[in-house]
């Protein structure tokens, strides 16, 4: 299968390349369908131009003459060109250029063909004498040309060409449909097994038949294309071969040429731009490796700056790289292919206008991270307090923090809430003075107070995870009108174990309280029972409770 196909494309090339050789084609074809696609109209100087066209080649350009306009001008010197060429009786080495007060005329016989004024000569650059017999080179060309074209044995050739073109089409079309029935039964037998057990993590990533009709819809879509190509270019081919529609083939061949040329003006034009957004991305990649090592030795410790964190270091790198990248964008944008056009323009503008819709939080988010990243408000593992949200900091992001609270859950709040709140760490100290736990009873004025702020004492020695020192201590914070409020405050260490610290601690104010006999009196006050609402020490551990 392999070998076939090859030796028919090859063949298909010899076939093309004579018969594109041959007076029907050749270099003047491609030329003409260059000069049709490249649509270049117009003079240096920006003056309209018009090419004179015969048989669909152009053989040259001419401006407007007064009231006449260009396209016409040509339209009339390619009719004039045409009529002399049908009369046989007129060699072209009959025509001839004749000076006259106007400019270089150039004539057969009686009739004038064109003529070449001072004004054409200066658009081109060279004396109006020499552009005259120029141009007469190429009319009597053309003439000759046009009188080959129409030769029957030249006919015949071309026809036979064409019919050449078509079969080979028929073949090649053939050969294609063949192969794509290959290649799907090559590709259906290799990967068919393999994409029904694509899978990521033991999740299903796509679904094995749409995944395998995406594969089949792209090879059918990429041989169809061929096809068209190759169906293209051959009925091309054809036209070309013939007088008569050479013109239309050329246009046909200049729909593919145009845009082509056009992209390669346009690469081999910014090829200098392309050397410099290399050198500059280049630059950049640099500057941004030695930010990240400095940075990095900063972070390390090997390099010290006087009142800089340690912490503030990636965020600091951040954005300095942020100011990075955004100059070098801002000195590449004019040097960016295409980027003067209108097209870049409005989408930049749209880009532009998106973003500073969509992007207000997401920016103010972003600048309150970094604003609590230097005011030091917390770090990751802090307990930390906002609003009513009390837990600890397990991932601060640009936009948002993450706080696992005592229930353990998952609270996500945004930056610019916290930038507006007031924080309560209770890690900053902790590690070096201790945070204080403090929690409130209420005691009648007939306990004395003495024996109560013992109690207290007490109750907070017996709690572990308090430290000694400081030692705890109590405050009396309010004479009420029927108890006295006690405050115990005692220090510790794990700010993360608030929660099993204070239950230990008030379950050792229970016991110490009604081990002396004492009552408390908190949260009301409704009346004083006959019998003390204490707890006997012998049902401490009343069922189901354990010792």
């Amino acid at each position: 299968m392999r070998k076939t196909l090859l030796v028919l494309l090859m063949l298909f090339a010899v076939a093309a390349s004579v018969a594109w050789g041959a007076e029907g084609g050749g270099p003047q074809t491609l030329h003409a369908a260059a000069a049709a696609a490249d649509g270049g109209d117009e003079a240096p100087e920006g003056i309209p131009m018009a090419p004179v066209r015969i048989d669909g080649r152009v053989l040259f350009k001419v401006r407007g003459s007064g009231s006449f306009l260009d396209e016409s001008r040509a339209e009339a010197i390619a009719g004039r060109i045409v009529e002399v060429a049908r009369d046989t009786g007129i060699a072209p080495e009959s025509l001839r250029v004749e000076e006259r007060p106007l400019g270089s005329t150039i004539v057969a016989g009686k009739l004038v063909l064109m003529t070449v004024l001072d004004a054409d000569a200066r658009i081109e650059g060279i004396e109006r004498p020499v552009l005259a017999q120029v141009n007469l080179m190429q009319i009597r060309q053309a003439i000759t040309r046009y009188r080959s074209d129409r030769e029957q044995p030249a006919l015949l050739r071309s026809a036979a060409y064409a019919s050449a073109a078509v079969v080979l089409l028929g073949v090649v079309l053939y050969v294609l449909r063949r192969l794509r029935h290959f290649v799907d039964g090559a590709l259906e037998r290799r990967y068919r097994a393999r994409l029904d057990h694509l899978e990521i993590g033991g999740f299903k990533v796509l679904h094995a038949e749409r995944l395998w009709g995406g594969l089949r819809s792209f090879v059918a879509a990429c041989f169809w294309l061929l096809s068209l190509s190759v169906a293209y270019f051959a009925l091309d081919f054809a036209l070309l071969q013939f007088p008569a529609t050479r013109g239309f083939g050329i246009d046909l061949l200049g729909l593919i040429l145009g845009p082509l040329a056009r992209m390669g003006k346009g690469l081999v034009g910014s090829i200098p731009n392309v050397v410099f957004l290399v050198l500059l991305v280049l630059v950049t990649r640099y500057v941004l490796k030695t930010l990240h090592l400095m940075f990095g030795a900063i972070e390390q410790g090997a390099v010290k700056l006087k009142g800089f964190d340690r912490d503030w270091t990636w965020p600091t790198y951040r954005i300095v790289r942020l100011l990075v990248v955004a100059f070098a964008v801002v000195v590449a944008f004019p040097y960016i292919p295409g980027s003067s056009s209108e097209a870049f323009k409005g989408v930049s503008l749209f880009l532009g206008i998106i973003f500073s819709l969509g992007s207000t939080s997401i920016i103010a988010n972003i600048i309150a991270g970094y604003s609590m990243t230097y005011r030091r408000a917390f770090r990751v593992g802090d307990r930390i307090k906002v609003n009513d949200i009390v837990g600890e900091v397990t991932e601060a992001r640009l936009q948002v923090t993450h706080v696992r609270s005592l229930k353990n859950e998952e609270v996500v709040i945004p930056n610019s809430i916290i930038l507006n709140s007031a924080v309560v760490n209770y890690s900053t100290l902790a590690a070096s003075k201790g945070l204080i736990l403090h929690t409130t009873v209420g005691i009648g004025y007939e306990t004395p107070w003495r024996q109560v702020e013992a109690m207290l004492l007490m109750a907070a020695e017996r709690t572990p995870r308090l430290l000694k020192e400081p030692p705890p201590f109590v405050l009396q914070t309010a004479l009420g009108d029927f108890a006295i409020t006690y405050e115990l405050n005692a220090y510790t260490d794990r700010p993360g174990e608030m929660g099993p610290i204070y239950g230990e601690m008030h379950r050792n104010i229970l016991d110490v309280f009604n081990e002396y006999g004492v009552a408390i009196m908190t949260p009301a006050y409704e009346g004083d029972p006959e019998q003390p609402k204490l707890v006997p020490k012998d049902r401490w551990y009343t069922e189901p409770a354990r010792r």
